[in-house]
């Protein structure tokens, strides 16, 4: 899509756009009222503020948009898929051993059960193994600095995204 295809959905169409990059009702519905953008950087900028704008309700909601990390199956078809979507990027990740599958499935409900969201992180380009060491050196984390870690992870899932859509 075009950035002036984007500019003239309509509000809904815009909304469902945004939502696609980013599971916040709030942030999608500012970038929906900020239309029309002068240009890709104009609207990488207005996605940065209006995640800014954002709170942790918000935010938790846009964490929950991404589908869980579970079992090993899961985790193989995510890694595949994500694979697939960044054009092999993470072609790796999807043939991680059985151990990185078994501790990154452990990992994350450890994570999810400390902090009460899913484990978000900007996988482009990164193996299981240097995920799984991520998710390992974020578990200590205090909650209020996880929740800031997480969202600016997900500000750059959304940053990829929108390029994405408008390529």
């Amino acid at each position: 899509m075009t950035l002036a295809e984007l500019d003239g959905l309509t509000a809904d169409a815009a909304r469902a756009e945004f939502l696609r990059c980013c599971g916040s009702a709030r942030w999608a519905e500012g970038m929906a009222r900020r239309r029309p953008f002068a240009s890709k950087a104009g609207l990488l900028a207005a996605a940065e503020e209006e995640w800014a704008l954002t709170g942790e309700k918000d935010r938790l909601e846009a964490f929950a948009a991404h589908p869980k990390i579970g079992g090993k199956d899961a985790l193989r078809e995510k890694f595949a898929a994500t694979a697939q979507w960044a054009k092999g990027e993470q072609a790796g990740a999807a043939a991680a051993d059985e151990a990185t599958l078994d501790a990154l499935a452990r990992g994350n409900a450890d994570y999810e059960a400390r902090f009460g969201f899913i484990f978000i992180v900007c996988a482009s380009g990164r193996s299981a193994a240097e995920l799984l060491s991520s998710l390992r050196a974020r578990l200590p984390n205090a909650r209020e600095a996880e929740l800031k870690t997480a969202a600016a992870e997900q500000a750059k899932i959304t940053r990829l995204r929108l390029e994405k859509l408008l390529a």
